[in-house]
């Protein structure tokens, strides 16, 4: 499912999603070097590269990574995050006409933009820039709904969210994997990640979200008073944990 603005519906929210969103764990790369023999000299295109967390876990591999950004607030958001990194190419493009060369890139990635896409034709541009028998790699952390934290801070979202539940079907299912994949190949692993949050953190990372009414908003204020309420309920030092499954698709697309 894909949304007429995608592009831009972080673009408000973007200081939020740069301090307060998780990253990526470093066994997700370990993994794909087992997995997949993923080298330092391999190139990347990262489509949605956003404020940079995918893109960054490659770059402290050793690659050459072109993140792809169509959304300018945010592709400059990574351009700052990643400065430090001489081998980091920042396109404004998107991940249906990227503007990279056929046959150039050893792994397509994408993190948490892969429900934005277009899924025909973002299948045709990776098979159109991917090397023969190069990788496509998408990767997103999910919320674990393992505790009363969890379950509640559900309730929340599905309460006072925009269009939580709209967005939430859009996330990628393994069937919506198998079908972008159809004809080539495609597994699946997960990996743990957590966030510890304090009140700050917590709030930043519900601002984050592209369905979290922003101040001025109806829902805003009774949305941070219950988030407040649910924090001091569940805190512990001051912090709460806030525990992700990594899940990494990886896999070949047939030649087109």
């Amino acid at each position: 499912m894909t949304f007429a603005d995608a592009k831009q519906r972080f673009s408000n929210r973007v200081a939020d999603y740069v301090r307060y969103r998780p990253g990526y764990p470093a066994e997700a790369l370990a993994l794909l070097r087992t997995e997949c023999d993923l080298r330092s000299g391999h190139a990347i295109a990262d489509i949605g590269s956003g404020t940079g967390f995918l893109s960054e876990l490659f770059l402290k591999n050793g690659n050459r990574v072109y993140g792809i950004e169509p959304n300018p607030a945010m592709r400059a958001a990574g351009e700052e995050y990643l400065a430090s990194f001489d081998s980091f190419v920042s396109i404004d493009a998107s991940a249906e006409a990227t503007s990279l060369e056929n046959s150039t890139i050893d792994f397509v990635t994408a993190g948490q933009a892969f429900h934005w896409f277009d899924p025909a034709a973002a299948r045709r541009e990776f098979q159109r820039i991917l090397k023969p028998g190069g990788w496509v790699v998408v990767m997103w952390n999910e919320r674990q709904m393992d505790s009363a934290f969890a379950n509640a801070y559900e309730e929340l979202l599905v309460k006072y969210g925009t269009d939580y539940q709209r967005v939430r079907e859009s996330y990628p299912e393994i069937q919506t994997m198998h079908e972008f994949f159809a004809g080539g190949s495609v597994s699946q692993r997960s990996v743990p990640n957590e966030q510890i949050l304090d009140w700050e953190g917590l709030a930043g990372r519900l601002r984050s979200s592209s369905y979290a009414p922003q101040e001025g908003h109806a829902n805003y204020a009774p949305m941070m008073s219950a988030l407040q309420e649910l924090f001091r309920a569940n805190q512990e030092n001051g912090t709460v944990r806030m525990e992700y499954a990594t899940h990494v698709y990886f896999g070949r697309l047939p030649t087109s």
